[in-house]
Order: C-alpha cells, then sequence, then structure tokens
C-alpha cells in the first residue's frame, strides 16, 4: 500500500503539483483569443436553453437536460467547501482568481463539448454517445486508440469510483453532524437512490437532473442573496478585499499575492472542471443543431458553476465574521455552515445539510454516466454495464459508513491528472476541427439563420455519423 501511495503521490505531484493548472490557463488564453473570445460574443445566446431554444425531438435529450446534468456534476462539494478552503489558504484574492479562470475556462468547455458533439454516435437505442475517447478516435485516427483508452481508464477510475466515495462520505459526515443520522442510514438511502436513477438510464439521470439541478441551484443562491441583502452596506468593501488582495493591494494571507493565485485557479479549476475532459461525455448525449449550440450550453454551465454558486458561498463567507484571514486549520464544509449560521441562525446548518446532499447526489449520478459512457466506449458486454452499476451503489455505499476507507480512494486526483493531460492534447490537436465549426456556425448567423444547422457533407473529412444529425436532411 506504501508502494502505490507513494506512486499516486508522484503522478499527482507531476500533474497538478506544477505543470497542469498553467497549461490549463494557457491553454485556456490561446482558445479564447483564437476563438475571437467566443464565449463572450454569445454570451447572451447561453441563456436560451433555458427558454427551450434548441429543443427539438421529444424522445432524445435535450440541450437543457445536459446542460443540467453537466451543471449537477460541476456543481458538488467544492462550491461549498472548496471555496472555503480556497479563501483560508489564499485569502479573499483567491476568489477574484477564481473567477478569472471561469472566464477562461468557458472557452475551453466551449470547445471540448463542440468536438464531443461532432464527433458523437448513434446508439442502437436511438440515443446518442460521444465524448473525448470517441473525438480521439474518430478525429484523429485509430494510430491513438491507445491514448483515448488511457482516458476512458483514467475517467472510470477518478469519477466513477473515487470521486463517488467521496460523495458519499460527505454527504453521511454532513448527516452525522447536523442531523445524528448514522451513517449507515445515510449510507442505505443514498446507495437505493442511486441505484433506482443509475438502473433508468441516461434518460432518467437526465429526467431526476432536470428536477434536482434547479431545486439545489435556485435554492442555495436564494439564501446567499438573502445573506446578501441582510449585508448589502458591506458588499462594497468586500468587493474591494477581493480585488485589492488578488492584485496584491493588502495581504490577507503568508504568500500574498501567489497563495491567491495558486489556490483561486486551483480550485476554480476543480469545481468547474473545465478542460478535464469530463463534461463532454454529458454534452455529447444532447440533440442539437449544430455543436457549438452544445459548446455555448456547456460554456453556461461553467459560468453558472463558478461564477454564480462559488460566488454565493464566497459572499456567505467573506459577509461574515467567523472567517478570520490566516486562519489555516478550519475544515471547508464548517467554515461555510459556521457563516451561514452567523448570518441567519442555527436552522440554516440543516439547510446547508440538505444542499450537499443535492450536490452531492447530482454528482454521484453525473459520475456514474462518466464511467458508464468510458465503459461502453471499450466493451459493449451488457453484464459490463450491469457490474458497474452493483460497483457504484456499493462505492457510494461504503463511503458513507467507512468514512477511513475513502482514503483508499486517492487515486482520484492523480488519475484525474493523467485524464486531463490526455483531453488537452486532443483538444489541441483537433482544435482546427473546433474552429472550421465556429467559422461555420458564425457564417450560418451572419446570413440571417437564427439557429444554424450542421451538414456533415460540408464537412467531408470529418468521420462523423450523419444519422446524428437528422435536421440537416
Amino acid at each position: 500500500m506504501q508502494f502505490f501511495d507513494s506512486l499516486f503521490s508522484y503522478v499527482n505531484d507531476l500533474t497538478w503539483g506544477w505543470a497542469l493548472v498553467p497549461f490549463l490557463v494557457v491553454f485556456g488564453v490561446f482558445f479564447t483569443v483564437a476563438s475571437g473570445f467566443i464565449q463572450f460574443r454569445f454570451f447572451k445566446r447561453m441563456f436560451g436553453v433555458l427558454w427551450g431554444d434548441e429543443d427539438g425531438d421529444p424522445s432524445k435529450i435535450s440541450a437543457r437536460e445536459a446542460l443540467f446534468v453537466s451543471v449537477g456534476g460541476r456543481v458538488g462539494g467544492g462550491n461549498i467547501a472548496g471555496v472555503a478552503v480556497a479563501i483560508t489558504a489564499g485569502g479573499p484574492g483567491a476568489v477574484f482568481w477564481m473567477w478569472a479562470i471561469a472566464l477562461i475556462g468557458m472557452c475551453s468547455g466551449l470547445i471540448e463539448a463542440t468536438l464531443a458533439q461532432v464527433f458523437k454516435r448513434t446508439t442502437p437505442e436511438g440515443d446518442y454517445r460521444g465524448g473525448p475517447a470517441r473525438a480521439i478516435i474518430h478525429g484523429l485516427g485509430e494510430n491513438y486508440r491507445w491514448l483515448a483508452i488511457i482516458y476512458a481508464v483514467c475517467l472510470i477510475a477518478s469519477f466513477a469510483i473515487g470521486f463517488n466515495a467521496f460523495q458519499g462520505n460527505t454527504v453521511a459526515g454532513a448527516a452525522a453532524d447536523s442531523l445524528g443520522i448514522p451513517r449507515y442510514a445515510t449510507g442505505i438511502l443514498l446507495a437505493a437512490a442511486t441505484g433506482f436513477i443509475v438502473y433508468g438510464g441516461i434518460h432518467r439521470i437526465a429526467k431526476a437532473s432536470d428536477i434536482i439541478i434547479p431545486i439545489m441551484a435556485f435554492g442555495y443562491i436564494a439564501m446567499a442573496l438573502v445573506i446578501i441583502l441582510m449585508n448589502i452596506t458591506a458588499l462594497p468593501g468586500v468587493i474591494w478585499e477581493i480585488v485589492a488582495n488578488a492584485v496584491g493591494l493588502r495581504e490577507a494571507v503568508a504568500g500574498g499575492v501567489g497563495a491567491a493565485v495558486a489556490n483561486g485557479l486551483r480550485r476554480g479549476l476543480f469545481s468547474n472542471e473545465a478542460g478535464l475532459g469530463s463534461a463532454p461525455n454529458v454534452a455529447a448525449t444532447a440533440y442539437v443543431r449544430h455543436p457549438v449550440s452544445q459548446g455555448i450550453t456547456q460554456s453556461f454551465s461553467v459560468f453558472i458553476d463558478t461564477m454564480i454558486i462559488c460566488s454565493c458561498t464566497a459572499f456567505v463567507i467573506l459577509l461574515g465574521d467567523v472567517y478570520q484571514p490566516g486562519q489555516t486549520d478550519v475544515d471547508g464544509v464548517i467554515l461555510t455552515q459556521q457563516s451561514m449560521v452567523s448570518h441567519v441562525g442555527s436552522w440554516a446548518q440543516y439547510y446547508l445539510t440538505a444542499a450537499i446532499f443535492l450536490f452531492s447526489f447530482s454528482s454521484i449520478i453525473y459520475n456514474y454516466y462518466l464511467g458508464e459512457n468510458a465503459l461502453a466506449f471499450m466493451t459493449e458486454t451488457p453484464s459490463a454495464v450491469h457490474i458497474l452499476r452493483i460497483v457504484i451503489v456499493a462505492i457510494v455505499f461504503i463511503g458513507a459508513v467507512a468514512p477511513g476507507a475513502t482514503a483508499v480512494f486517492n487515486f482520484s486526483d492523480p488519475m484525474m491528472g493523467i485524464l486531463a493531460v490526455v483531453n488537452l492534447l486532443a483538444m489541441m490537436m483537433l482544435f482546427p476541427v473546433a474552429l472550421r465549426l465556429i467559422n461555420d456556425f458564425r457564417k450560418q448567423l451572419a446570413s440571417g439563420i437564427k439557429r444554424p444547422i450542421f451538414d456533415p457533407k460540408k464537412f467531408p473529412d470529418l468521420d462523423t455519423d450523419e444519422t446524428a444529425w437528422p435536421d440537416a436532411k
């Protein structure tokens, strides 16, 4: 076990330790400039998905459903605990750099989702499957299958197995601390709910997310807005603290600007997952008229995760008096919980427990689908999917009832690091394809077409599935 701990620690240092975060930032800036700042140009268009602008075949997964599934995956413990950790380690300035990486990451999310869409395949059931693994195979060729397999294995190991154990642990811990509910009871409930959803396939996952995510997001935002309004006179001062600490006008923690930048960028990337190669798997399931349409939608999910949800947590903490600059030994969830209690009273801890349950459960079903999609890429054996579902339900239960056992899943972060490296390589090699699609989308808009349509025949050199684009006919 010591050998594996050392190995995973070494891989984690090679990826997240010094190389990966700068690469994600640099590539995100490159994508933004090379695409003509597309995430800002189409910002207004992002909101159309909420009103059903891309709705079509009711038997398919809609763009809005795919958006909510991906938001459910991006929004999780990182939005509650991760933001608190970033503030304690990097000071209020870390929030500014979380915002900055989100604005850049919106473009990375758009590019990876666009590529997942254009190379998606129609399943025998009439659904769509895609993601970075299939984009590698159909975009770069069979010679790169080995790279796609590495990606698929890391996706299963990190999200489907490792992160689901931690999600189960987070929910059970919050329920035990605030409500006194035994861990095994929470574990049984969570495992049963997980089994019910995952055995319904992507359609049940999408329908569940279409209900859970709006309740989860709007409920948490509403609480934060109440707290902000209660402290509205202090808001300008908090915003000044965030900016001043971010640029070095004031230091809140040891390390100054360096600590703010490092913690803000890292926690922002962990939270919104832009460029990490996870969300494109869900983006590919949606029925849309043009790949860039879903790219714009997924860019919106990055905005929701960081610019809205993470900001809510940040203001709840910084508008209160629980957080003290220089504190480094405070648990993230506890800091957020105590800050909320200081604003509105002790009942807030129960409210936050419910929020954590919804955040974590939405992440669990999202993580499961990522694993199922990766497994479907490697094998078409039906029994493999059933085995994965049983394993996921068991992992969620184990994570809930045995908090110490989650240490076994410390391979999650290094596996996600490898996953991100593979995804970034594929994105860079396929970026010219994404740029062609973006230009096609813009050209149609300029010609007066309000809802651009992708026609595979206009891109004969691309290995696309014409059955996945019925509107072209």
